[in-house]
């Protein structure tokens, strides 16, 4: 049986590669890539010549089970995303589960990432963290995952693609507070940039400079010190759809969060009632 091989690529400067992950991707029978036409221009700048196959998140169930298929026959993979550490906030998590339950064994080749080299350079706490990826465009799974942070104490990893940034910014800035944040944008390439200010500053920013280019934003963790301020209702519902995602009945997610929010039970159920009904 081969193996599958988890191969970190540069996420702008090609010379971040390592000697291994060279190496390896050299030596495998083929090469699972996200866009084979972005790992094309990467093996051809390094001179490899190994096969490469389509693995993205449209195509992930049927390409795994092939892929699973043909390592079982004895041919090693290797698996690379676009930029950066494969299986994070990516599909290739997918196919290493499948090799899991399926004994393959799977080894790692660490490259760069963009989330670990934003929170070196962000000037914000370092010693506790939490990647937090993409937030989603789907307005209540969005505030329920807001709502389930907003009292975390360590520092926030986000994602977020440029045409989507301000929004995202406008609901951290509700949902958080104004934090301290350090937006990252272009890491290790020709326009990198770290610009160090608060959520309402870099809103207001972007607000009058279109955002261009990846983006990573780390975000300063809650302050428990600071006074607890009074929930929006929207905050709260936010909160009682987290309570709720767990498996916690309605009723009772709405009793919990009045204890903390300034709200009645009543009211709570109430609001969430209408906004399903919307």
């Amino acid at each position: 049986m081969g193996k599958l091989y988890i191969v970190g690529t540069p996420i702008g400067n090609l010379g971040d590669i390592t000697y291994r992950a060279v190496e390896t991707l050299r030596s495998v029978d083929f090469i699972c890539a996200e866009d084979t036409r972005v790992t094309a221009k990467l093996a051809n700048h390094f001179g490899i010549k190994t096969p490469l196959i389509s693995y993205h998140e449209h195509n992930a169930k049927t390409a795994g089970e092939t892929i699973c298929r043909r390592i079982e026959s004895g041919e090693s993979a290797a698996i690379v995303t676009d930029a950066g550490m494969p299986c994070i906030s990516d599909p290739g998590e997918d196919l290493v589960k499948l090799c899991a339950a399926r004994g393959i064994e799977v080894n790692v080749v660490p490259g760069a990432s963009a989330a670990t080299a934003a929170l070196a350079a962000s000037g914000l706490d370092t010693s506790r963290f939490s990647f937090e990826g993409f937030l989603s465009v789907t307005k209540r799974q969005r505030f329920s995952h807001l709502a389930m942070i907003k009292d975390q104490t360590s520092t926030l990893i986000f994602y977020e693609a440029p045409h989507k940034l301000l929004n995202t910014l406008n609901d951290l800035l509700e949902y958080l507070g104004d934090r301290r944040v350090a937006v990252c944008r272009e890491l290790t390439k020709l326009h990198e940039e770290i610009m160090r200010t608060t959520l309402s500053r870099a809103a207001e920013y972007y607000t009058l400079n279109k955002p261009r280019g990846e983006f990573v934003l780390i975000i300063e963790g809650a302050d428990v010190s600071a006074k607890e301020e009074e929930l929006t209702p929207q905050q709260a519902i936010g909160q009682v759809r987290a309570l709720i995602a767990k498996g916690m009945r309605g009723a009772d997610a709405c009793r919990e969060i009045a204890k903390e929010s300034g709200y009645s039970k009543s009211e709570l159920y109430s609001m969430l009632i209408a906004e399903d009904e919307d």
